[in-house]
């Protein structure tokens, strides 16, 4: 054991460098990926048969592709083209563009979600359309949406590891390094496992704090404060509580 716990300690220098390319790969990926779900979730109501046709098609052809054939096609059929892709933005491009699709049907969902009498409200205010959308609708979506939206968040996490496979030396990369370095799979993937649960758990906990605060906008749930308060912010229902 001492002599895995010591390989640990040699390798973890490039465990970190593993680490930060799978945290570059989560954000630049999760941030497409929620650029394009908006846009996507939104064309796929629009009124115009074209442009709802051609939101559809994107997002069925992502969806019903693999992540993994995707990222090949980017990476080693792409430049057969004269484009060469930098691998770093090739795994964004690809986590972007699949994750993007299944987050486009949680936008459309989400929005479809919002009763009709809220969309009639704001007519009835004589809101514009982007006015019904950005001041009454989405907030109220905004907040059914974020659960979904945490969970294909860590899917997205978890798809990073195909990065080894186009050359990137991520976490993955590094902990099967290690694995043939100490010979013992069960020690080397068993850091794997923790180090990915750490990084999942984090991203979690600031979903769920967004979440949080996407309620409590609404008045349907407590503050970020109210949660993390040591003392109960109503006197009355201290009392209470001690009776």
């Amino acid at each position: 054991m001492k002599d895995n716990i010591d390989a640990l300690l040699d390798a973890w220098p490039s465990i970190q460098e593993g680490i930060v390319v799978t945290l570059q790969l989560t954000a630049g990926g999760a941030l497409l990926a929620f650029v394009l779900a908006l846009a996507l979730g939104l064309a796929a109501r629009a009124h115009n048969i074209v442009i709802r046709g051609s939101a559809r098609a994107f997002i069925e052809f992502f969806r019903g592709t693999s992540l993994l054939v995707q990222l090949f096609w980017l990476f080693y059929v792409v430049p057969l083209f004269g484009y060469l892709i930098d691998p770093v933005l090739c795994g964004i491009l690809a986590l972007g563009l699949n994750y993007g699709a299944y987050g486009a049907e949680v936008v459309r969902g989400a929005i479809n979600s919002v009763p009709q009498s809220q969309w009639e409200a704001a007519t009835a205010l004589d809101f514009s359309h982007w006015q019904r959308l950005r001041r009454v609708v989405f907030p109220q979506a905004w907040a059914e949406m974020i659960p979904p939206l945490t969970n294909l968040l860590i899917q997205l996490l978890k798809g990073t590891a195909l990065a080894s496979y186009i050359l990137l030396q991520d976490l993955t990369f590094e902990i099967d390094q290690l694995r043939q370095t100490t010979g013992n799979t069960l020690f080397a993937f068993g850091v794997g496992l923790v180090i990915y649960f750490v990084i999942g758990y984090v991203l979690t906990l600031l979903m769920n704090a967004l979440e949080v605060r996407a309620k409590n906008r609404l008045g349907t749930g407590p503050s970020l404060r109210e949660i993390f308060s040591l003392a109960p912010s109503d006197p009355r229902g201290l009392e209470a509580a001690k009776q």
